[in-house]
């Protein structure tokens, strides 16, 4: 259980945040500082080739074709298009407790109805009448993984849709977005891009959605149509551009590049292996995780409040309504683990 990337990856710290923020490959940070410096001193350059190879990259993460992929900055800003997509009064099932970037667009956009229950038997509440099903695959503050196999096949049998943020999976967990209708997710997290780079995947009918958000990087000819309204939208994905913070996706191709060479099954296997590692020194330590089988992402609770002292020791995690929360990545190892277990003791 070493640092499966010690190449791209020599972190002076413990992270073990990634349920946060992923850490920057070296590559990616290259790439982001030699931007940086093109812009700095004047010199003229492309920036758009870094976001298609980002959208491919992802594209491949992802299982389906790149025309089903858009590009953007973050999950609310496509909740907030699925949204505005749906007719007036229709439902929308979400999880409580859900992250607020996956759930808010929905809340806020009038006339919709907007409905709460449990993650656990989520699949039995869909009923006639639900339009959409919008939640994480795992769960941001404890880890636990959505049934989705059954909430598909309920959502189908209702004739609804599925709106499902990966943002706390791809990377980690193996990925099919070919069974959702919508699938987001940010790239800063388990993909190791930077801050600002998002992708958003749409059926191949494009899912009844309206490129409202779109500019000229929606056109079908961008260059063409930056002045007045786009006359003809990108035949695909691509309509369903948002603005590209474009510093950030440099090196974006290259991060996610890293996980496709290592693998998503074995990344899967040596992250479980550290979190078993952890939750098994936390009840030799007298202290018992939140149930998630099968997740990178352990929380504990009633340890939040020593995430200050841990910081200060050199070892990042999260706080979560005083849970302390530890994610598990591939650049992380045993001795990362066993450091955060002492720390604790």
């Amino acid at each position: 259980m070493e640092n499966l990337a010690p190449e791209e990856y020599r972190p002076r710290r413990v992270h073990l945040n990634t349920a946060s923020h992923g850490l920057l490959a070296r590559s990616a940070a290259d790439a982001i500082r030699a931007a940086v410096e093109r812009r700095e001193h004047g010199a003229g350059a492309d920036v758009f080739p870094a976001v298609a190879a980002a959208r491919a990259a992802f594209a491949r993460l992802a299982g389906v074709p790149v025309s089903r992929v858009a590009a953007g900055n973050s999950v609310a800003t496509y909740a907030g298009l699925v949204a505005a997509a749906l007719p007036e009064g229709a439902e929308v099932l979400t999880v409580e407790g859900e992250f607020a970037s996956v759930v808010n667009p929905f809340h806020v956009r009038r006339g919709l109805k907007v409905r709460t229950v449990p993650l656990d038997g989520l699949a039995e509440e869909v009923r006639p009448g639900t339009a959409l099903v919008a939640l994480s695959s795992v769960q941001s503050a404890d880890g636990r993984l959505a049934d989705l196999a059954a909430i598909r096949t309920a959502a189908r049998a209702h004739g609804a849709r599925t709106f499902v943020d990966v943002s706390q999976a791809a990377g980690w967990l193996p990925l099919d977005a070919a069974e959702d209708d919508f699938t987001a997710t940010v790239g800063y997290k388990w993909l190791g891009a930077a801050h600002g780079t998002g992708f958003l995947v749409v059926p191949e009918d494009l899912g009844g959605l309206s490129p409202v958000l779109g500019g000229s990087l929606s056109a079908a000819d961008p260059s063409a149509s930056m002045y007045g309204p786009v006359r003809e939208p990108a035949p695909d994905a691509r309509r369903f551009d948002t603005a590209q913070p474009l510093f950030s996706y440099e090196g974006a191709a290259e991060a996610m590049g890293i996980i496709e060479r290592l693998g998503v099954a074995t990344v899967h296997a040596h992250d479980l292996a550290l979190a078993e590692r952890f939750t098994a020194g936390l009840r030799a330590l007298g202290h018992e995780a939140l149930p998630a089988p099968g997740s990178a992402i352990v929380s504990v609770p009633g340890l939040g409040g020593r995430r200050e002292d841990l910081a200060r020791a050199g070892i990042e995690v999260s706080d979560r309504a005083g849970n302390l929360r530890a994610s598990f990545h591939f650049y992380n190892s045993a001795a990362d683990v066993d450091a955060l277990l002492a720390a604790l003791g």
